[in-house]
């Protein structure tokens, strides 16, 4: 958008729908008497009484709901235009749940939890951050809406709270409950897994299994498109954390060598403390006898002094 420097100002609209909607909110001034048709949706002048009030209108027009619905795996995207219906987002925090029933007859019933968004800027909104506006903060680590580039690197980063308002883009949902109408393209269809589970206990889980029965049977398989003239073939993931023969022959000897090293220790330890034992006596003897040696001359010094007196 092009701003001018007097009064007036060229926008460039996108679609005709954004002129209805602009009109609609009483931002159509001094063409009363003309229709929409006449005007083009590449230029359209507008007065300087209402920049302030079109500059509003133009960030709070449009909010991206992006809805998921992890039961059928399924995702789907929905403009809505209307503050009234994006009002009740306002001032709520992430994880909160609220029913939708505003939004419209079809979302009857649903229950929605909030789970994130950005702003229109892109910054992503984060969990524990009591603002609707935006901060910089000193992000590691294991932080979310970072990623570290280097190991033990950490960097300031603009991050948006986690309380709803008007200059997110984008808002990110959850349903937690299930209404009374089906939702096209999001409640009425189910998108199966495309793989399935890596790990053994999770298999297990999967189909009830005990830790008798043999995991690799059940592994999902992925069938491969063959090629002319081969048979059909599928792939299966390596499963993690299964226990085989090698397995617990390698922790016996796991067990093993450590057990050896505990020896080993005990052993050294034993040995220098009666080395220690050894030298610390052999001092005491050292001093002993140099006392002895000490006292002995003192005393023949001491009788010779007499013996030259008398």
């Amino acid at each position: 958008m092009n701003w001018g420097q007097k009064n007036t100002f060229t926008c460039n609209l996108a679609s005709k729908r954004l002129l209805e909607c602009c009109f609609t909110h009483s931002l159509y001034c001094g063409f009363e008497n003309e229709t929409l048709s006449t005007f083009s949706p590449e230029s359209i002048c507008l007065t300087g009484r209402c920049l302030q009030q079109w500059r509003q209108l133009l960030f709070v027009l449009v909010m991206k709901l992006n809805i998921a619905f992890p039961s059928n795996g399924t995702q789907k995207c929905i403009e809505v235009d209307e503050e009234l219906k994006l009002r009740p987002f306002y001032d709520k925090r992430m994880s909160h749940e609220l029913p939708v029933d505003f939004l419209g007859d079809e979302w009857k019933g649903y229950i929605m939890r909030i789970t994130g968004g950005n702003d229109k800027q892109g910054f992503p909104m984060k969990q524990g951050v009591l603002t609707n506006g935006r901060v910089k903060l000193l992000l590691s680590k294991g932080s979310s809406c970072y990623r570290p580039r280097r190991k033990g690197e950490r960097r300031r980063k603009s991050v948006r709270g986690c309380i709803v308002d008007s200059n997110l883009s984008v808002l990110n949902l959850v349903v937690v409950r299930k209404g009374e109408n089906d939702i096209p393209g999001l409640t009425d269809v189910s998108i199966p897994r495309r793989l399935g589970p890596k790990r053994a206990s999770k298999i297990r889980k999967l189909f009830n299994l005990s830790k008798k029965d043999n995991v690799c049977q059940f592994v999902v398989r992925k069938p491969v498109p063959a090629k002319e003239g081969k048979k059909e073939r599928s792939k299966a993931p390596k499963i993690q954390r299964l226990t085989t023969p090698l397995r617990l022959q390698r922790r016996r000897r796991r067990h093993a060598l450590k057990r050896q090293r505990i020896e080993t220790r005990r052993k050294t330890q034993e040995e220098y403390a009666k080395l220690l034992a050894q030298r610390r006596k052999q001092a005491r003897d050292e001093r002993a006898e140099r006392k002895r040696s000490r006292s002995h001359s003192l005393r023949e010094s001491k009788g010779q002094t007499d013996k030259s007196a008398s």
